[in-house]
């Protein structure tokens, strides 16, 4: 494939096959969609098929959003069947988030994203040293805030996705975690609003890259790669049970060490991008 040895396109399936296996644990374990390793990887395999730099980032991006609404939609419903949503957020945060996507998708392709990496980074550094020192030490409060900024929180759970290619799950998590929320129950409650903001996202990059078919390898639909998602979805929707499960397993500290660990990785990886 455009004069790629054989080998090499084998090693890149299997990485997005891995990537795959490890997504769908991540999204049933904290709730989140797993854009944070699916974007790199599939970087990497765009890359080895020659696609122009100009596109490649919001093919990345995009095609991550569509991977993950399979992923997020089968954590939330594994979730809810245990009970841990929580509905007055999913309420609160649903238009809001949506808000912040649809912005994001339009702005992603034109605005530098170099200002939300660093704070990104900032943020995820703060809230895992939270976790790590252990959670019921930092704290916003012991009940939810009110609609208003529950609101704003949405918002910027929804732009944050849409312009890193994930489900939320790391922002909202961490929202909920900070007001008193059981671990188990800010991970369906972010599992829940990671289905509109994944679906949106998704259609938002479809559309944003029309304009650049030229520039987009074969099985594109605008800066969604229809290959990319057919190898990895299956696989990452099929392990969601497997995290949930583990997720209702462990304890409470567990999850937290698990999850601060996480943020740290990310940090990392936007660091790196960075450089």
């Amino acid at each position: 494939m455009l004069g790629n040895p054989i080998g090499e396109i084998v090693w890149l399936v299997l990485l997005i096959l891995g990537g795959g296996v490890v997504t769908g644990l991540l999204a049933g374990l904290f709730g989140i969609g797993g854009g944070g390793i699916i974007v790199p990887v599939l970087y990497e395999v765009f890359g080895v098929l020659h696609v122009s730099d100009d596109v490649r980032m919001q093919l990345c991006i995009g095609t991550s959003l569509a991977i993950i609404v399979p992923t997020t939609v089968r954590s939330y419903l594994g979730h809810k069947k245990k009970g841990a949503v929580i509905p007055q957020v999913l309420r609160a945060w649903m238009l809001p988030s949506i808000a912040g996507v649809v912005i994001g998708s339009v702005a992603a392709s034109f605005a530098p994203s170099t200002v939300f990496k660093i704070a990104f980074v900032i943020f995820a550094a703060f809230i895992s040293a939270r976790m790590m020192a252990g959670g019921d030490r930092w704290s916003l409060g012991k009940e939810l805030p009110g609609r208003v900024l529950l609101g704003v929180f949405g918002f910027i759970t929804g732009l944050m996705s849409s312009l890193v290619g994930v489900s939320g799950g790391a922002v909202s998590n961490a929202v909920l975690t900070l007001y008193g929320q059981p671990m188990q129950r800010a991970v369906g409650t972010s599992a829940g609003i990671g289905v509109p903001i994944t679906i949106v996202g998704t259609i938002g990059y479809a559309i944003a890259g029309w304009p650049h078919m030229s520039q987009l390898p074969p099985l594109s639909l605008g800066f969604v790669s229809l290959i990319g998602f057919a190898l990895m979805a299956p696989v990452s929707s099929g392990m969601t049970g497997y995290g949930v499960r583990l997720a209702h397993w462990l304890p409470r500290r567990k999850l937290e060490i698990g999850f601060s660990i996480f943020l740290m990785l990310v940090s990392l990886r936007f660091l790196a991008t960075l450089v």
